[in-house]
């Protein structure tokens, strides 16, 4: 056993990269697991599959490993790890009750494949065995996992320093002479539960393998570095079956990337339909899903199909799920319960549900079922396969490529010939920016700087450039929502801040903040002279002193230090507020 440790910690420290470490960890556990399935009763009945290592901080998926028991052989210690492949037969969850139950419980969990039993790692007297319920353990799980030869399932929780769980590891095994008895898994639990404890600060903590970019395509023009991880696990997710909930930041680009796994999936030949409940009243909620016949309600005077028939064979997603009512909520439970419908107004019999659902939401779920406005059952059936979209904000890779996106299509939409260009100090000065409406906000912006540029340059022009000018003034029209210009050019200015900071080898003391005082002063001068100035910014003592003069030396002093830690000349504004002579 300490042999066990030394070697898993040695090797963990040696990772530079969180696939090494998930790999170090796999092969521990797996070589664990197979010691003791050989000195059980089991031996040479069965053998260990794969192992997989789940990272979903604040659960929401945001990285996936797998390694399959057949290429430990293949892999040589130390060299990085086996991504999970795209594919219907990919090793993914043991099941949504698993993670539930991890959490729940802070322990192991072992599930009998075969006869569908979680059991959570526990004293004997606080033992627990519960079948699994419908709305988290499908028998279309329980087939995919036997249909991998899946018997039984270990699941441990990545346990951080203070009791949070990060995620979760998976051990599969085959051995259907163990079906309905104690597997391996409690007896040799303990010793692996020790393991994973030792490697969840690297697997949360190390950054991931530097890789290609991911590819983009007509539904997904733009994909950053900063995206890079969540790309690779929804690759993943698209070929599955089970929900897939998107959460995230409203116009972050939920459906879009919903469009993106169907078309990524099995089900691509067939229709994707979408339903945004916000544009649906709650009364036709049920009638928008399920469709009508004629006369099943006033104001029906035709059939219509309803979404679930529309997007047979292919994928639903249903967006901003946290608007769906309490009754419609018990109908779409129902849906991916029993996979069958029926048609209001219909007295025939269901219709079956042969649709993969996407799900879409920027409210805090747990949130509405705490307060009662969202079921509990049906929470934990959509919350399967969870992912969270980051804001804009927190993808400024992406802020240029999405700009110079927009404004190319924009121009084909209105003008197929000639060229637009995004000026390079405009592409800057969006990055600088701040995007509480995130993509949906920046593309508005663009469509309006673009015409203002057309009105400038003339409609007539072949080429056209979208200056910074251009957005300045497009963004100057949304001054009414977007709040105080001054709180916004002072987001801008410590991002420029943290910028430089990250750009630099050595750190960018905080204290050179305070040089925002002399600029200041030093525009106010330029503006109004020296002595009003100071009446301006509320420091009219220091004129009745005499002091402003020397008080202004020095504000400027900073500034100019600034300026000159960052290897950039002194703006003539400062030359000129600093020289001692009047303005």
């Amino acid at each position: 056993m300490t042999e066990e440790l030394s070697t898993l910690a040695a090797a963990l420290h040696a990772a530079k990269h969180f696939e090494q470490a998930a790999l170090a960890t796999l092969r521990a556990l797996l070589g664990m697991a197979e010691q003791e399935l050989e000195a059980s009763s089991f031996a040479g009945r069965g053998g260990l599959l794969r192992g997989v290592v789940h990272l979903r901080p604040a659960d929401a998926y945001s990285r996936l490993v797998a390694l399959e028991r057949e290429a430990m052989e293949r892999l040589p210690p130390g060299e990085g790890s086996l991504p999970l492949a795209e594919g219907p037969q990919t090793a993914l969850l043991a099941s949504a009750s698993a993670w539930r139950a991890v959490v729940e419980h802070g322990c192991a969990v072992s599930i009998d494949v075969g006869l569908g039993t979680l059991q959570p790692h526990q004293e004997p007297s606080r033992r627990l065995v519960t079948s699994l319920p419908a709305t988290a353990f499908t028998s279309e799980s329980q087939q995919r996992l036997l249909s991998r030869q899946a018997t039984h399932v270990c699941v441990l929780p990545l346990r951080m320093p203070g009791g949070r769980i990060d995620g979760m590891i998976a051990l599969e095994a085959s051995c259907m002479a163990a079906l309905g008895q104690e597997f391996i898994w409690r007896r040799i639990g303990p010793r692996m539960q020790l393991a994973v404890d030792l490697a969840a600060p690297y697997l949360m903590g190390l950054p991931p393998r530097p890789g290609t970019m991911p590819e983009t395509d007509e539904y997904l023009p733009v994909v950053g570095a900063s995206m890079a991880n969540l790309m690779a696990v929804l690759r993943v997710f698209a070929w599955q079956e089970e929900t897939l909930l998107i959460s995230g930041p409203t116009g972050a680009g939920k459906s879009r990337l919903a469009r993106w796994c169907h078309e990524r999936s099995p089900r691509k030949q067939h229709r994707f339909e979408s339903l945004d409940l916000m544009t649906i009243p709650e009364e036709l909620q049920m009638a928008e899903l399920f469709g009508w016949r004629k006369g099943a309600f006033t104001g029906a005077v035709k059939d219509n199909p309803g979404c679930l028939a529309r997007a047979e064979g292919g994928t639903l997603f249903i967006d901003e799920i946290d608007k769906l009512s309490l009754k419609a909520q018990a109908g779409l439970l129902h849906v991916l319960e029993e996979r069958a419908y029926r048609t209001l107004g219909d007295a025939g019999s269901e219709q079956r549900a042969n649709v993969r659902f996407i799900i879409g939401t920027n409210a805090n779920l747990p949130e509405s079922v705490r307060r009662g406005t969202f079921r509990e059952d049906l929470y934990y059936r959509i919350n399967v396969l969870p992912v969270r979209l980051p804001p804009l904000d927190a993808r400024r890779d992406e802020i240029g490529p999405w700009a110079r996106y927009m404004l190319a299509r924009h121009h084909r939409e209105k003008r197929p010939e000639g060229v637009a260009r995004l000026a390079p100090e405009a592409e800057r000065w969006l990055e600088q920016g701040s995007w509480p409406g995130n993509l949906r906000q920046l593309d508005n912006l663009i469509r309006r700087a673009y015409t203002l540029a057309m009105v400038e340059q003339g409609s007539a022009t072949s080429e056209l450039e979208l200056r910074e000018s251009h957005i300045r003034q497009a963004l100057a029209y949304e001054a009414g929502t977007q709040g105080s210009p001054l709180v916004e050019a002072l987001c801008q200015a410590a991002r420029a801040f943290v910028l430089e900071a990250q750009r630099r080898e050595a750190p960018l003391d905080i204290d050179l903040a305070e040089s925002l005082r002399g600029f200041v002063l030093a525009e106010a001068v330029r503006q109004v002279g020296r002595e009003e100035a100071f009446r301006l910014v509320g420091r009219e003592s220091l004129v009745k002193s005499r002091n402003h003069q020397k008080a202004l030396k020095q504000e400027v002093k900073k500034a100019e230090a600034l300026c000159q830690e960052v290897g950039q000349p002194v703006p003539l504004v400062l030359a000129q507020a600093g020289g001692g002579e009047p303005l």
